[in-house]
Parts: C-alpha cells; sequence; structure tokens
C-alpha cells in the first residue's frame, strides 16, 4: 500500500465523504488513490470554494471536510476557505500537495513554504514523511475534531505520496475530556441570579455544538427570561419563541442594543468573542460566561464568571435551580420584537431586500436550507429571517469572507440532498464565485441562487456614507439583462414580487441548480444595516 492510499483509508475509517479541489501534476497521485474508494474527488472552480465547501460539510455533520490543492499558487488560493474554518471552528484536513523532498529547500518554480503559510490558519501543520503519514493522519483527525474543532494542514510532497507505508494505520485516539465545571457554574449562577432582577440569555458559536440545547431552553422557560443569539447560534433555540428578542450586532442593533442595555446580568452560554467582542456590546453590565473556553479577560468588561469546560454538563444542571423573580414581562418583549419587525422593512421603499427576504422564507420549508454571503444582505438575513432549527443558516462570521455562500449551498445540499436548500449572495460575491455554477451543473444539484442585485457594494456604500466620505470604488455598474444561462445553469430575473414569487417557485421545483436575480433597491441598506 503507497502513502496516499493510507491516506485515502483513513479518510474513509473517519467518515469522510468527499475530497474538494483541483488537479494537478502533484495532486494527481491522490486523486487516483481516490478513484478506488468510495470517497470521492469533488472539482471545484477555485481552491477557495473548496475550502468553504470542506468547512460547512465539517460544520454541518461534524466529520472533517478535507480539501486539496496543489503547490505554491494552489496553497495560497486555499488559504481563504480553510481560514474560514480556523475562526468559525469547523473540522477540515488541508492537503497540499508538494514538490518531491529534496526540493522542499530549493528556491524552485511554485514551490513556497507551506508550512509557514499554514501555521497562522490552522491548528497544526504536518510536513509529511515517508515513515509517518499515517500517524500524522490520525493525530490530524483527533486535533481537528476535538473541541474547539478546526482545520489541521497537511503538506504531501509527491515522492512521498507514492512511496509504499511503513507500518499500519493506527486506531483513532479519543479526544481530551472537558474539564468539570457543572458544580462551580450551578452554584454561581445561583448567587448571580439572586441578586439580578432583568437577566438575559445570549448563545453564541460554541452552543452551536452543544447537546443539551433543550436543557437551557427549559432553564429560560423556568427562570422567565429573554434570550437573544449571535448570527452563528440561530435556530438552536427556537426564535418564534416568546421569549426570543433577536440577533445583536446586525440589521437595527440599535434596536436590540436598547434590550440588551435594560439587562443587569448577562448569561453567556456558549459565546465565542470571535463573532463580536464583549467590549463592543456589555457595557458595565456584569458577564457570566461559561462555554468550552474562557473569554479573554479585559479590564472593560466585568466578569461575575468565567471559566471553560464541559458546557453539556453544565447546562444539565441548571434545568432544577430554583427559579428567581425579576422584573421582565411578556408585553416589553411582544413590542420590542414587533417594533423591530416593523424597522426592518422601511415604508415607502422600492423592491428591496427585505420583501425577497420574506417572499423567500414563506417558500422555504421549515427544514430548508439558506446560505448566505457576506454584505449588506448578511445584516438584514440575519436579524429578519427566522428558523426554528438548528444548522439550517450557513454564513461565515469569524472569518467573514466574501464568496462563502455559493460554495457553502451546494456543499451543504450534498450533505442533504432531500432537503430544500438556497442561496444567498450579493452582486459582488456572485461576480466572485460564479465559476462555482459549473459544479452545481456537473452534479446537477439542485439549488436556487438568487443574486441581489442592487448595483453597488452596498455594505462598503453605507459605510462610505456613515462616515461622510465620498463615494468610491463600491459601484459595481449598471444593470444589464439577466442572461439565459450561465455555464448552461438557466437563469430568471425578478423586478418585483410578483416576478420572484415565481422565480423562487420555478427554482424550487427545477431538478437542477437555477439563478434568480433580484434587482433590488440600495438604500434600504442605509437604515437597517447599521441603526
Amino acid at each position: 500500500m503507497t502513502n496516499v492510499e493510507t491516506i485515502v483509508r483513513m479518510l474513509e475509517q473517519a467518515g469522510v465523504r468527499w475530497v474538494f479541489g483541483i488537479p494537478s501534476g502533484p495532486v494527481l497521485p491522490l486523486i487516483e488513490a481516490l478513484g478506488r474508494s468510495p470517497v470521492e474527488f469533488v472539482l471545484t472552480a477555485s481552491e477557495t470554494s473548496a475550502g468553504f465547501m470542506a468547512t460547512t460539510v465539517g460544520q454541518l455533520t461534524g466529520v472533517p471536510g478535507v480539501c486539496a490543492a496543489t503547490v505554491g499558487p494552489g496553497a495560497t488560493n486555499l488559504t481563504t476557505g480553510v481560514g474560514c474554518a480556523w475562526l468559525d471552528c469547523a473540522p477540515v484536513l488541508a492537503f497540499t500537495c508538494n514538490v518531491s523532498s529534496p526540493w522542499l529547500e530549493r528556491r524552485i518554480q511554485m514551490r513556497i513554504d507551506h508550512n509557514a503559510l499554514f501555521r497562522p490558519l490552522t491548528k497544526a501543520t504536518f510536513g509529511l514523511g515517508v515513515d509517518d503519514v499515517a500517524d500524522r493522519m490520525a493525530e490530524a483527525v483527533t486535533l481537528a475534531t476535538a473541541e474547539p474543532p478546526g482545520p489541521v494542514h497537511l503538506d504531501l510532497p509527491e515522492d512521498v505520496g507514492v512511496a509504499v507505508s511503513v507500518g499500519e494505520a493506527p486506531a483513532r485516539a479519543p479526544a481530551s475530556a472537558l474539564a468539570d465545571v457543572a458544580g462551580e457554574a450551578r452554584a454561581a449562577l445561583a448567587e448571580a441570579l439572586s441578586r439580578a432582577r432583568r437577566p438575559l440569555v445570549i448563545t453564541g458559536l460554541t452552543f452551536t455544538r452543544c447537546a443539551a440545547t433543550d436543557s437551557l431552553l427549559r432553564f429560560i422557560e423556568r427562570h422567565h427570561v429573554p434570550f437573544v443569539a449571535t448570527l452563528h447560534a440561530k435556530g438552536f433555540l427556537p426564535e418564534s419563541h416568546p421569549n426570543w428578542a433577536g440577533v445583536i450586532g446586525r440589521a437595527r442593533r440599535t434596536d436590540v442594543q436598547r434590550m440588551l442595555d435594560r439587562a443587569d446580568l448577562i448569561i453567556a452560554v456558549g459565546y465565542d468573542p470571535i463573532e463580536i467582542n464583549y467590549e463592543e456590546w456589555v457595557g458595565e453590565t456584569p458577564v457570566f460566561h461559561v462555554s468550552t473556553m474562557p473569554a479573554e479577560p479585559d479590564p472593560r468588561v466585568r466578569f461575575a464568571f468565567n471559566r471553560g469546560g464541559d458546557l453539556d454538563q453544565a447546562l444539565r444542571r441548571w434545568e432544577d435551580l430554583p427559579p428567581a423573580a425579576n422584573d421582565w414581562t411578556p408585553e416589553e418583549w411582544e413590542a420590542h420584537r414587533s417594533g423591530l419587525d416593523r424597522e426592518l422593512r422601511p415604508r415607502g421603499s422600492g423592491f428591496a431586500a427585505h420583501h425577497v427576504l420574506d417572499t423567500l422564507r414563506a417558500a422555504l420549508p421549515a427544514d430548508g436550507i439558506l446560505a448566505y454571503d457576506v454584505g449588506a444582505h448578511t445584516h438584514q438575513i440575519a436579524t429578519q429571517w427566522r428558523t426554528d432549527v438548528p444548522r439550517t443558516l450557513l454564513a461565515t462570521n469569524g472569518w467573514s469572507s466574501m464568496g462563502f455562500g455559493m460554495p457553502a449551498a451546494y456543499a451543504a445540499k450534498m450533505v442533504h440532498p432531500d432537503r430544500a436548500v438556497v442561496g444567498v449572495v450579493g452582486d459582488g460575491c456572485f461576480q466572485m464565485t460564479a465559476g462555482e455554477l459549473a459544479v452545481a451543473r456537473r452534479r446537477n444539484l439542485a439549488v436556487p441562487i438568487i443574486v441581489l442585485n442592487d448595483g453597488w457594494l452596498g455594505l462598503m456604500k453605507v459605510k462610505q456614507e456613515r462616515r461622510e466620505f465620498p463615494l468610491s470604488g463600491v459601484e459595481l455598474g449598471t444593470r444589464a439583462d439577466t442572461p439565459p444561462h450561465y455555464f448552461g445553469v438557466p437563469c430568471r430575473s425578478a423586478e418585483n414580487l410578483q416576478q420572484l414569487e415565481a422565480a423562487i417557485q420555478w427554482g424550487l421545483h427545477l431538478d437542477g441548480p437555477s439563478v434568480i436575480e433580484a434587482f433590488i433597491d440600495v438604500e434600504p441598506y442605509s437604515t437597517t444595516v447599521f441603526d
């Protein structure tokens, strides 16, 4: 057995189904070995998209997503996708296929130091040798899936890949147990609640890896407290619940902030400040932080509790805490939600993003998946879109790279072929990743991509306006007619609600990919994104 065959066998054992990437000479031995395996090599239009698709698979399944690139420019392209896995905490194995070992230290065509390149973006970076491939693979799989999950980079020289393997593949090592902080957290929370009159719960990225979500919901109901979430935590507590109070740091953030400012205790559960730092929004309110990792201390943040450990154990110990009275009323929560919904939909605007989202939400089943990109629409979707189902809203927040939405939508459809999946991207994002339509066409992925075409890089336009800068470098150009197809993928345009409704139904009922170009008004973003 060669080393590439050992790698493929160990990917099979880990539950991997796909390797995303682009071929080249050094990658061919790995692709050839995959061809004799149930693990499938998936050709993407760019290595960046391969990293985004691997990230999405890792997030949705808990099994490492896998991506591969060639030496030099292939590796540099891959880093953007791998960075998403790093800051959004997804288990990923990222392979770079390198020149042969005798050339690794020479200044030759295409070669750069891959390990130095990936070191700031990964949990670990390994240069594979002839006699350590199996051991390194086992270590990489364990490390990628250990809390907090993230990417591990493996650099495979071409001669190492085709060499005969040394020894047997070791068994996968169990992940280290997290510290038990349940008793300490329960006692500290009981004391904090006894002093608080307006406690409020916030959930974040780490909560999305928690199995005890129902325990937290029962605590919320028993103690009669409102809850908010970050972008990543949407749907892990039901947003139709009467205690739901919004999403922090996104559209109409000032409305949500007013609710936060009324709290006298923030109970942060699985909160990862990578999404938004505490000091940006908590003010003087004390913070009770419990997650798998403690939060980094900051003199501007008053921590009533700050511990990392087994989050599930901690939450299960909260369920029978005696309820403490507080001053919140359901009426003020309802008034807050009603006002928030109203302000998200400015009156007098033309055909706008909020119209598109309401129409799509009505058409998509409760377990339908929406993947979306980075831009002004990110803010609107995060606050306006409501879901009660975990992992049905896919975005990047820690990394926040444009170009995520389309690859994520296609990867989600591969993971969940029987569920409705839709991608929503801005026109700038679409220009970056339109080539991935060819991937959807080859695989016949029935995913409509809705392009919000407002003619601008809308988020940058709003930021320039807020700073009173002249508009520069943010206009994408005048409107052009929608073509009949891109790469063989059929397209339709919509300029109003009636046309949009018809186009969405058309896209959802096709047996393959589609593009819906919605020509919307950019101006409503000016009153929703940062207000």
